[in-house]
């Protein structure tokens, strides 16, 4: 079975999802344009949209229609050439709606898992559970007689327990998306010694036509991403935690984040990236990996304390952000949340207190968003962490002792085994959270 025919049938498991979502989108946009070569001509091709929510589907669809269009407008020349022999397609508009609608016609929406029983590729994108993944591909492949290959986009669970609890005999491999798929750059691959070289293979090619950087991690829990992020995310707060036992609470968490973000020159800080992804999520990615890691503890009493008094961050449909760790307003920060008292502290209520116990400024300080646009920003950046090695304020103390956390777990990862090379680790830091540099440098020495 070549490219095109794999892609003939294609499932997407969570398709109303956030990551699901942009997965169907790519593979519909891919798929559209295998269709409308004229050597394909002859066969059809069927992209089954598959999630439990009736209504997630048809905000799904809408957001495909919207998508299309966008990428219609921006390759108008292209489809003109493609419908060349369309005489009824005059006006660009009428090409637009042309494409919108040959992409839209390959799209399936459905509530029932028996769409995927004919698919010869399916995409996994449902909640980071591993039974519940495990008992959806048990379902499908007990029921398809084609031998699917599964692509699940899996962020933390080992993907050799998934291959052999629902027995898939090597068809399953990790294609690990970035947030959100459609936009980012990177995927990380993620592939057992049972995984079926044909489905490697595969996979490259897919996301090379989809322009994606791809980043391989050995198959050891959480990968290279979350297996950075998380023991990240788990050092803010215990220094947090540190913190709070001789200031506010509410303060210890606003200074340890602004440290991460305008000290280390990041595109969120620590807490910030947290409410991103979802409190709810990173507590239930740090269980998934914890049981792997028996030397380590990969576990936050204080994230139990949020998720139990409901408050999970994440985002809403539209995009915009959920209260977690803070309250936004416009997508700024507006107050902090105190756990023990059960509310939301206002920023300005404690912003004398973060002043005094934070410091000063470095004089060297740049934006992330001006770091990101140098095209040799090693002088600019190592100028600003000299001077803040130099400095005995609270803030660039928590900095530099977080840089130093941040590049010891990333080496971890390489003598773990976990990432094949310290570029790679890198790479997915600097593509797929957006840092001005890699985790590994010599900043800190």
């Amino acid at each position: 079975m070549n490219y095109e025919d794999r892609l003939q049938n294609v499932t997407v498991l969570g398709a109303a999802g956030k990551m699901g979502s942009g997965i169907l989108l790519l593979t519909a946009l891919e798929m559209a344009d295998l269709m409308l070569q004229p050597e394909n001509s002859s066969k059809k091709f069927i992209l089954n949209a598959m999630d439990v929510s009736v209504d997630g589907l048809k905000g799904v669809m809408k957001y495909m229609r919207s998508q299309v269009l966008k990428v219609a407008e921006k390759k108008t020349v292209v489809l003109r050439k493609i419908y060349a022999n369309r005489e009824d397609l005059i006006e660009n508009a009428d090409i637009v709606q042309a494409y919108i609608d040959d992409v839209l016609s390959l799209v399936h929406p459905t509530t029932r898992l028996e769409s995927a029983y004919e698919s010869s590729l399916i995409f996994e994108a449902v909640s980071e559970n591993k039974d519940l993944k495990v008992k959806i591909f048990k379902q499908i492949d007990q029921n398809n007689p084609n031998k699917p290959w599964y692509f699940t986009n899996t962020s933390s669970v080992p993907i050799h327990v998934m291959d052999e609890e629902a027995g898939l005999e090597g068809r399953i491999l990790g294609f690990h998306f970035y947030n959100p798929p459609a936009v980012q750059k990177l995927v990380e691959l993620i592939v057992t010694n049972r995984t079926l070289p044909e489905a490697k293979e595969f996979a490259l090619e897919y996301a090379k036509k989809l322009r994606k950087v791809v980043v391989p991690s050995n198959d050891k829990a959480g990968f290279i991403g979350n297996g950075h992020f998380m023991r990240d995310a788990l050092h803010g707060i215990k220094e947090a935690e540190r913190l709070a036992q001789d200031m506010p609470y509410v303060t210890a968490v606003y200074v340890v984040n602004k440290a991460t973000q305008d000290l280390l020159v990041r595109p969120m800080g620590i807490f910030q990236l947290i409410d991103y992804v979802g409190i709810d999520v990173v507590r239930f990615i740090l269980n998934v990996m914890n049981p792997f890691y028996p030397d380590e503890e990969l576990h936050s009493p204080l994230l139990d304390m949020y998720f139990e008094q409901g408050v999970k961050g994440g985002q809403n449909p539209n995009g915009s952000q959920k209260d977690g760790f803070f309250k936004y307003e416009k997508g700024k920060i507006a107050a902090v949340y105190g756990p023990y008292v059960k509310k939301y502290i206002p920023v300005d209520e404690i912003q004398e207190s973060i002043d005094d116990r934070f410091g000063d400024l470095p004089e060297n300080i740049i934006p992330w968003k001006s770091v990101i646009r140098m095209k040799d920003r090693n002088e600019v950046l190592q100028k600003l962490f000299d001077e803040l090695k130099s400095m005995e304020d609270l803030g660039a103390q928590l900095a530099v002792t977080y840089g130093k956390r941040s590049d010891a777990i990333g080496r971890k990862l390489v003598t773990d085994k976990v990432a094949h090379n310290e570029d790679d680790v890198n790479t997915v830091l600097l593509t797929g959270f957006f840092h001005a540099y890699g985790p590994i440098n010599n900043y800190f020495e």
